[in-house]
């Protein structure tokens, strides 16, 4: 595992307490902290390199547009995409994703197509294809789980038979914490004649991520969630994709030349970068992405896995908690529930005893539904967790049980 003593030094609000105990930040599915590194370059930048990238003849604007691309160098080796031309920067996975269905999908989805989808995905997985599909006249497919939170790869090959335009799936499901198979459903959806659109907010900050090896089309991240600023984030794509994708939005950048009556597209990526980017987001991307390639990838999601492993095993001795997703090959994502507590109750109960976990039905109500429940809790794991903060959980939990009556 992980020397978590000197990892969590890096990260300065860690350093905090929360009602006299020390923070226990469990909530790292939906944002991670940020290491020091991370700020002392958007510092760094802010001080020393600040202008408008790309068109700026000066020496401070080709620093600043050499900081930008040194961003998109990082990212597209940290995934291994097919070129630096394949990395757009958007503000995430969301706004990677209906990029897509927006460019990609307006443009080759007629009346009558159908898309794919997984009752795991999230939300942003989900709505894009629904907005694409009532405006298209299109048909959405959901394909169902299994019992132990797996993608039912035998309905998912029934949703193959109609030849759908699009299949979309996320790599990690954010709130089972299911590491799903995606190079196989990705040869299985091209099979298909469909594009296969890889949703990886749960994958990149957690495991080593070769989109070649995948050969899915799209592959859209977070930066937030791997240690980088908020408001930062990739598509991925085949160049070839890309180059046939009309603009997303029009402006400034994303243009070649402009007349009065139209207009001829910039060069990509930057056809779909209009108006003045998010240059500290580029920069804080590059250096969160150096921080974890020196921790090394596979140490991270060993170092993950092993927690997801620990917290299952402490967790079930709780008579009344009930634990949800697969026992095997997750990632360091436990969802829960104990007894009749609300899952809002019980993290704000925990948040008294500085537990940080997540309550809700973490923009996966189709599977809320399936599971039967309303909500879960969600406790989610990174690389400045370890085994004390897991016992602080279990800890923080029995005190809710006797509080509310519940065995423990």
């Amino acid at each position: 595992m992980l020397d978590t003593v000197s990892v969590r030094a890096d990260f300065p609000i860690l350093a905090r307490e929360e009602n006299g105990k020390r923070l226990v930040y469990l909530d790292n599915a939906a944002t991670s902290q940020k290491p020091r590194k991370v700020l002392d370059a958007i510092q760094h930048y802010y001080h020393f390199h600040n202008a408008n990238v790309h068109r700026g003849a000066y020496t401070l604007a080709v620093e600043a547009t050499e900081a930008y691309e040194a961003g998109r160098t990082a990212v597209a080796g940290f995934v291994n995409a097919w070129a630096r031309e394949a990395v757009v920067f958007t503000r995430g996975t969301t706004e990677s994703i209906n990029l897509v269905a927006s460019s990609w999908g307006r443009t080759n989805v007629q009346p009558g197509d159908r898309v794919v989808v997984t009752a795991m995905d999230h939300h942003s997985n989900i709505v894009p294809w629904q907005i694409l599909c009532q405006e298209k006249g299109a048909t959405l497919r959901m394909v169902e789980i299994t019992e132990d939170g797996r993608i039912d790869l035998s309905d998912f090959g029934r949703a193959l038979e109609s030849k759908p335009k699009i299949v979309a799936f996320p790599y990690v499901s954010n709130s089972l914490g299911t590491v799903n198979p995606v190079a196989q459903l990705t040869r299985l959806a091209h099979a298909a004649g469909a594009v296969a659109v890889v949703d990886g907010a749960q994958a990149a900050p957690h495991l080593r991520v070769d989109v070649q090896a995948i050969d899915c089309d799209f592959f859209a991240f977070s930066g937030h969630k791997m240690l980088a600023p908020m408001g930062s984030g990739a598509l991925i794509a085949k160049p070839a994709l890309l180059e046939a994708m009309p603009p997303y939005h029009g402006g400034g950048e994303m243009i070649e030349r402009v007349w009065d009556d139209h207009a001829t597209w910039n060069k990509i990526p930057h056809k779909f970068e209009g108006g003045t980017p998010n240059v500290e987001a580029a920069v804080g991307l590059g250096a969160a992405i150096a921080y974890l390639e020196q921790l090394g990838m596979d140490r991270v999601a060993e170092h993950e896995s092993a927690l997801a492993r620990v917290a299952i095993e402490r967790l079930t001795q709780i008579e009344s908690v009930t634990i949800y997703g697969p026992r095997d090959h997750r990632a360091g994502v436990v969802p829960f529930t104990y007894g009749d507590i609300h899952p809002h109750d019980l993290a704000t109960i925990l948040d008294r005893d500085g537990v940080c976990i997540r309550a809700g039905h973490h923009c996966t109500q189709p599977l809320m539904r399936r599971l039967g429940v309303a909500a879960t809790a969600r406790a989610s794991f990174y690389i400045y967790n370890d085994v004390d903060d897991i016992d602080a959980l279990v800890s923080a939990l029995r005190k809710a049980g006797e509080l509310f009556g519940v065995p423990a």
